[in-house]
């Protein structure tokens, strides 16, 4: 790749002709703050941020859009560039609500970040603040236009990396605001709430709908039976709450920190994971060998479910009837252990611990009641359950490693622990169908064709006999390209697994958020998804139906795979949903 030569700083640099003059600081080790950039995302020099001084030009630049240029000389700390970076934070923070002490983002704001490394002591541009109210309606999403910054980052993610896009700009000047179409609420827009754009907002403008004191009513209570999941890509990100490096696998330390708070049983998503495997591996099964509706599409992230629905209901024939695991949890817990331990169901309450926004609405769906009473009760985000902990003044990093409860549901595999990763649950459905149909058990049970973060991923494999064509996409936006190429016949599959958040539940919207200097730097997918793979290799079981646990579950309670107590307890439909009202009274 053609090279180019430029001074920064008065250090030589040679770097490709296409970088900007960020990429090219950045590749020297010279740190230019930024605040609205996301690589390959929002990179629109928005923010004023990221400004330089370039010898030659008539006014400073924004480096993070304006490319190198041979013989080309920056100053990136100079009293000019130094004084616009400032002022312009200030006019930032202007217009910005100023309650920090109280704000969720606290300590964890990049915007708080940046004034203080730019030693903003004061705000000289006092004056109106432009007014916002703010939405919670939604059970997923609040949005704040108080604290936005208008850094256009969750309008970037949402329409250029999802391809949904209900966020944008609206009015004109001091009046501009980021919302979603004829300025309605998130919950009433085709919003999949799969919480990317809270995963990139610098700010508090948009965060989860906070259920923590819920949780605390329930634990306070002396009447209920408090019983939380655990979902398996929560281990994976816990520990970036309390200042450990991405990738730091927290197994150990999230059921201690669980068990300090209180909760009657702790267990783990991963034993319904298998759970799920056995109903959504034998549905497959069934629907090849019958001539059911082929290609079957998983259906474990509400996000994807509604985006399909709202998108593209002509492929809800092609869902799977199964729930998501921890609803699949939920209801055996108000349904099998609550009859082996005595406990009427409706003293049972289940909490759900979830790397995603999403199920926050899931769980009010009304058809997720198996046994009469909702499923699962209350969805904590990871993000909550860390400032739970911290309410608790619990020392995170000082706990001892301690296991999960180990009754009833306390087992699970290697299996159940890669749903978290894209292609996980492809793969875990692989061991098993593939054992199926071999008629034996398998050595070779890493499917690596479905590993990694490419966007789409397929492949076809001989199992008993049969071609077996698969495909994994993550993110809506590959999701949407899977679903055309089959839609348009030019592509033929019997299973596909979507997962709406890019990386799969690893990334999803209620992790603990990364400022946009470390993702120019760190792979997260990557190396959350390390952290279920080394937990798949270190399981003693790595096949879902080999779970002793799930063949007594089926023994004395569901008796086999698709089963009708399964359908009624652990089966779901899905409906198409329209994206807007179509009629003047419905708008107004």
């Amino acid at each position: 790749m053609e090279k180019v030569t430029l001074t920064i700083d008065n250090i030589k640099v040679q770097v490709p002709k296409n970088y900007t003059i960020l990429e090219a600081a950045k590749s020297a080790s010279i740190d230019i703050p930024t605040l609205c950039y996301l690589k390959g995302i929002n990179e629109v020099g928005a923010c004023r941020v990221c400004l330089v001084e370039i010898e030659g030009a008539r006014a400073l630049q924004a480096s993070c859009v304006h490319p190198v240029a041979e013989g080309m000389v920056v100053k990136t700390n100079s009293k000019k560039v130094r004084d616009a970076r400032k002022s312009n934070v200030e006019l930032i923070l202007s217009n910005h609500n100023r309650e920090c002490l109280t704000c969720i983002r606290n300590k964890n704001c990049e915007l708080q970040s940046l004034a203080e490394s730019l030693g903003v002591r004061d705000i000289p541009f006092e004056g109106v603040q432009s007014e916002g109210t703010i939405d919670n309606f939604s059970d997923s999403i609040v949005r704040d236009p108080s604290k936005c910054i208008l850094c256009g980052r969750c309008v970037s993610v949402c329409r250029n990396v999802q391809k949904i896009g209900i966020l944008d700009f609206a009015n004109r000047g001091f009046n501009t605001q980021v919302v979603p179409a004829f300025e309605r609420s998130m919950k009433d827009a085709p919003c999949t709430y799969c919480g990317q754009c809270i995963a990139v907002c610098p700010v508090a403008a948009l965060r989860e709908k906070d259920d923590i004191e819920k949780v605390w009513d329930a634990l306070d209570d002396p009447n209920k039976h408090v019983v939380v999941q655990t979902a398996p890509a929560v281990r994976a990100a816990l520990g970036e709450c309390f200042d450990l490096p991405i990738g730091t696998r927290v197994t150990g330390k999230m059921v201690a920190s669980l068990k300090r708070l209180g909760f009657d049983k702790v267990y783990d998503t991963n034993f319904a994971a298998d759970l799920t495997i056995m109903e959504e591996g034998h549905e497959l099964l069934g629907r090849i060998q019958k001539g059911g509706t082929l290609p079957m599409i998983t259906s474990c992230s509400p996000g994807w479910i509604r985006y399909c629905e709202f998108n593209d209901p002509d492929f809800l024939e092609n869902l799977s009837t199964c729930k998501s695991p921890h609803q699949m949890m939920g209801a055996i817990i108000k349904s099998y252990y609550a009859e082996k331990n005595n406990i009427e169901p409706k003293n049972l309450f289940v909490v759900s611990i979830m790397p995603c926004t999403s199920k926050k609405t899931e769980v009010t769906r009304p058809e997720m009641k198996g046994t009469g009473y909702k499923d699962v009760d209350v969805v904590l985000t990871t993000r909550e359950l860390g400032r739970m902990i911290k309410e608790a003044r619990i020392k995170f990093t000082d706990l001892k490693d301690e296991k999960f409860d180990q009754d009833l549901l306390g087992e699970y595999t290697g299996a159940g622990v890669i749903f978290g990763a894209t292609g996980g649950v492809m793969e875990a459905a692989l061991r098993t169908v593939a054992d199926v149909l071999e008629e034996k058990s398998l050595e070779d049970i890493e499917y690596q064709a479905v590993r990694g973060v490419e966007g789409i991923k397929e492949a076809a494999l001989t199992l008993g006999g049969k071609e077996v064509k698969i495909a994994v996409a993550h993110g809506t936006a590959h999701a949407k390209k899977v679903l055309e190429l089959v839609r348009n016949g030019e592509k033929e599959y019997h299973f596909i697994e979507i997962m709406a958040c890019p990386g799969g539940c690893v990334c999803g919207g209620g992790q603990p958020q990364v400022n946009g200097k470390t993702l120019m730097e760190v792979d997260i997918k990557k190396e959350r998804a390390k952290v279920l793979y080394e937990e798949d290799v270190s399981r003693p079981i790595r096949k879902s139906h080999e779970n002793p646990q799930i063949k007594k579950l089926y023994k004395d309670f569901l008796e086999k795979p698709n089963s009708h107590k399964a359908h009624e307890l652990l089966h779901t439909h899905y409906q198409a949903r329209e994206k807007f009202p179509t009629t003047m009274e419905e708008r107004l």
